[in-house]
C-alpha cells in the first residue's frame, strides 16, 4: 500500500491560450493560428472535433470544428509550443487519442470512428510516424493482454507474461529515443523507459539512463522554454539520484540501521543479533491489504529457506496492538521475530529506511550489510539463494 510513489508521473500540462476557429487570425483571442490538422474519419460525419491541454486551470479548449458528411475536417488554432494535447471526437472526450504537437505542425489524421483513439494514422510531422508505430503496438499488447492474462492465476506469471507482451512496445521506445532525442513523440514513449513505481530498479537497465540524460539535452536545445523541458530535466536528475542510492544500497557495503524494538510479549529483539544468517525486514501492518497478500510468500520462502541460515525480521506500522497480534497468527507468520513501536507512520524506522510504502522489504547479508530493497516474488527468492549460497 504506498503512502507516496516511488517515482512521480512525469507531468504533461502547459498553459495553453484558447483558440479555434478555421482562419489565419481567431477573431476572439486575435491569435495567429500556428497548427493545422485536416484529414478523414470514417465513419463520423458531422461529429464534434476538439483538441484540447491540460492546465493548472484544468482542461482548456485550443480550438474546435465539425465534420462534414463524409467525415472529413480542418482544424486550425493556435498553442504556444511543443507539448502534449488530447484530440477528441464526439461530445463526451472520451473517444480521444493524445498527440505531441508542436508549433507550425501541419498534421494529417487518417482514421475510422471506431479506430480513432486505437490505431489512427498520422503523418505530415516528424512525430506522426513513430507515434502511429506506438500505437499500432500498444494496441497489439493491450489484446494479447485481454486475452491470455485472465487464462493465468499466478500472480509471479502473470507478472513474466505482463513484461514478455510489454517487450515489442519497449524495445520500440528506446530504439526510438536513441534515434531521435529531440523527437516531441518522446514524450509519451519516455516513461515506458523510466522505473517503475512497482519494482523500482530491481529489473531496470541503467542503460536507459544514458538515453533519458540524451534526450533532456535535445529537448534543452531543441525546446528550452518549453515547462516540459524543465519538469523532464527535474525528473531525470531524481532518477540519476535514486539510482546512486539503489546502488549503494543493493552492492553489500552499506549496513543495516539498528533496529531495537518490544515483540507481542513485551521482550526487546534487536535486529543485530541476527548477524551471520541472510534476514528478509519486512515492513507490513495488519491494515495492509498488500502486505496481507505477500504474507503467503514471505512463509513460503521461510519454510523453504530457514535451516539454510535465512530468518524473517517482522516490523509492523501498526498502531493497534491486538489487531497486529491477529494479523501474525491468521496469517500463520510463524517465524519468532515480530517487532513493533505501535507508531504507525510516525515510527522514525519510516525516514532510517526511506520507506514510501508497504510492504517494504530489506534483504540483509550475512554481514547485516544491505543488498536488496523491494524485493518481492520472483525476484526476491533468486537474490535470496545468491546470498545463501555465500557461506
Amino acid at each position: 500500500m504506498n503512502r507516496f510513489s516511488f517515482f512521480s508521473i512525469l507531468f504533461l500540462g502547459l498553459f495553453i491560450f484558447t483558440s479555434c476557429g478555421d482562419s489565419s487570425v481567431d477573431e476572439e483571442t486575435g491569435l495567429a493560428n500556428n497548427f493545422h490538422i485536416e484529414g478523414q474519419i470514417t465513419g463520423a460525419a458531422n461529429q464534434k472535433l476538439k483538441i484540447e491541454a491540460q492546465s493548472q486551470q484544468g482542461v482548456i479548449e485550443v480550438a474546435q470544428t465539425v465534420t462534414d458528411a463524409s467525415g472529413n475536417f480542418e482544424l486550425d488554432g493556435n498553442i504556444p509550443g511543443m507539448g502534449i494535447y488530447s484530440l477528441s471526437l464526439g461530445e463526451n472526450g472520451k473517444n480521444a487519442v493524445v498527440i505531441p504537437m508542436d508549433v507550425d505542425d501541419q498534421v494529417v489524421l487518417k482514421a475510422t470512428k471506431e479506430t480513432f483513439a486505437i490505431t489512427p494514422a498520422f503523418s505530415g510531422t516528424k512525430w506522426a510516424k513513430p507515434l502511429t508505430k506506438y500505437m499500432q503496438l500498444f494496441s497489439d499488447f493491450a489484446k494479447k493482454q485481454m486475452e491470455q492474462m485472465p487464462k493465468i492465476t499466478d500472480q509471479e506469471k502473470q507478472m513474466a507474461l505482463f513484461a514478455q507482451l510489454k517487450k515489442p512496445i519497449l524495445q520500440f521506445s528506446r530504439k526510438q529515443i536513441r534515434k531521435d532525442p529531440g523527437n516531441p513523440v518522446n514524450i509519451i514513449l519516455v516513461n515506458l523507459i523510466m522505473p517503475s513505481q512497482e519494482t523500482g530498479f530491481t529489473d531496470w537497465d541503467p542503460a536507459n539512463l544514458d538515453d533519458l540524460r540524451a534526450m533532456e539535452t535535445a529537448f534543452q536545445r531543441n525546446y528550452s522554454d518549453s515547462p516540459i523541458t524543465g519538469m523532464l530535466s527535474q525528473q531525470i536528475a531524481a532518477i540519476d539520484s535514486q539510482y546512486q542510492s539503489y546502488q549503494q544500497t543493493s552492492s553489500g557495503t552499506m549496513a543495516a540501521s539498528e533496529i531495537a524494538l518490544k515483540n507481542p510479549a513485551g521482550t526487546e529483539l534487536r535486529l543485530s543479533n541476527l548477524k551471520g544468517k541472510v534476514v528478509l525486514i519486512d515492513f507490513w501492518a495488519s491494515w495492509c491489504a498488500p502486505c496481507r497478500k505477500e504474507n503467503p510468500n514471505v512463509v513460503r520462502l521461510y519454510k523453504k529457506y530457514r535451516g539454510e541460515g535465512f530468518e524473517v525480521f517482522s516490523v509492523s506500522l501498526d498502531q493497534d496492538q491486538n489487531a497486529w497480534k491477529a494479523a501474525i497468527d491468521k496469517d500463520g507468520l510463524f517465524w519468532p521475530n515480530h517487532v513493533s513501536d505501535l507508531m504507525g507512520w510516525q515510527t522514525p524506522l519510516v525516514q532510517a529506511y526511506g520507506i514510501q510504502g508497504i510492504p517494504h522489504t530489506v534483504l540483509l547479508n550475512r554481514e547485516g550489510n544491505i543488498v536488496g530493497i523491494g524485493l518481492r516474488g520472483a525476484q526476491l527468492e533468486q537474490k535470496l539463494i545468491e546470498q545463501l549460497a555465500k557461506k
